[in-house]
């Protein structure tokens, strides 16, 4: 950008106000698609009393108490676990340069549902129930929380080894996420395998990825950490533009390119690990909503981020809206509408031959 005078030139002006306006265009959706979604359900909501509600009136105490109780975690876990997948996968893939990078492809969701499943079956941290709709629960969501994370930093310490180790290509970090993956789901079949009737129905239904499960608690907990990490990602964009260029161009711009690559991946993880550990496997969110943006709004990370993250939540959120309703009174697990969507999403880059 060129400077005239000190005055910032109105084609430029005019470039970076079409992608506010498109990341504006795309919160006020997610706020309607957040009133529809607390709105629908088996007890259907005026999206005028929602408002009220919300806002602190008391239309009907029936009202009230679906809307606080039930529908509005639900509807907020969805849009965090969503952003959090969102930001996680465009954070991969500027990082590792690699247009298929996402916490599912890379194999890390899978090194999660391994340690959440270690934690279930080893350490006892799966219950049962018997009456209610979740009939199946995990006691001490925290420790499967924190085992899921650990494994998740080890699936991306191998994916980061690989890369430095033999400067591997796009195509091999995909396949070596995908034996990843792979090593991992044997290792929870090898688990499950030795469990017992309890143990094995815990780890089954976790693996039904599900926003319905959070609570306010985890719900914080899940808002906090996301949100660090989207203050962290958004404060490097900059960085992840250098990036883009190359690692060469990036250091010769003074970016501590190594440094960058092993945080950003250990924030990702993280939040990654986190939302699988609380909700269970959820895929291609992260795959998707990335590309998505980046032919709306193009490759410049200062708004990159921030679309995504708002795409993550109306993906999300949307999603578990349609999983309510298709097949009412029955409610679908969310990850099987994104699965869905998002294979062939997967199989369309790969045709395309991983371009950006």
């Amino acid at each position: 950008m060129h400077l005239n005078d000190g005055t910032i030139p109105e084609d430029y002006l005019k470039y970076t106000g079409k992608k506010i306006s498109v990341i504006l265009g795309g919160f006020i959706l997610l706020l309607i698609t957040l009133i529809m979604a607390i709105s629908l359900g088996p007890v259907n909501i005026p999206p005028l009393d929602v408002i009220v509600t919300i806002f602190g009136s008391n239309v009907s105490d029936q009202f009230t108490a679906i809307i606080w109780n039930n529908r509005i975690p639900q509807a907020l876990t969805a849009i965090v676990a969503g952003a959090a997948l969102a930001v996680s996968g465009v954070a991969m893939q500027s990082i590792l340069r690699n247009p298929l990078g996402s916490p599912f492809t890379l194999g890390i969701s899978h090194a999660a549902a391994f340690g959440a499943a270690f934690s279930v079956i080893v350490l006892g941290a799966g219950t049962m129930q018997s009456t209610g709709v979740n009939s199946i629960v995990i006691s001490n969501p925290y420790v499967t929380t924190t085992v899921a994370f650990i494994f998740s930093l080890l699936s991306t310490a191998v994916i980061l080894l690989i890369s430095k180790i033999r400067r591997a290509s796009p195509e091999v970090m995909v396949l070596a996420g995908v034996a990843i993956g792979s090593l991992f789901t044997a290792g929870t079949m090898f688990l499950q395998y030795f469990a017992d009737d309890v143990q094995l129905a815990a780890v089954v239904f976790w693996t039904f990825g599900d926003v319905g499960r959070a609570n306010w608690n985890e719900l914080m907990i899940m808002g906090i950490l996301t949100g660090l990490a989207i203050i962290y990602f958004v404060y490097n964009c900059w960085n992840y533009n250098a990036i883009d260029a190359g690692d060469e161009t990036a250091k010769g711009l003074g970016v501590n390119v190594e440094r960058l690559r092993l945080v950003g991946m250990i924030v990702a993880s993280m939040i990654s690990a986190v939302v699988v550990g609380f909700l269970g496997i959820i895929g291609f969110v992260g795959l998707v909503c990335p590309h998505m943006m980046r032919r709306i709004i193009g490759d410049d990370h200062r708004f990159l981020i921030p679309g995504t993250i708002v795409a993550g939540g109306i993906l999300l959120l949307a999603s578990d809206t349609a999983a309510r309703m298709i097949l009412a009174p029955h409610v679908l697990p969310v990850a099987i509408l994104t699965a869905f969507m998002g294979a062939p999403v997967f199989i369309y880059l790969l045709v395309r031959g991983y371009a950006k």
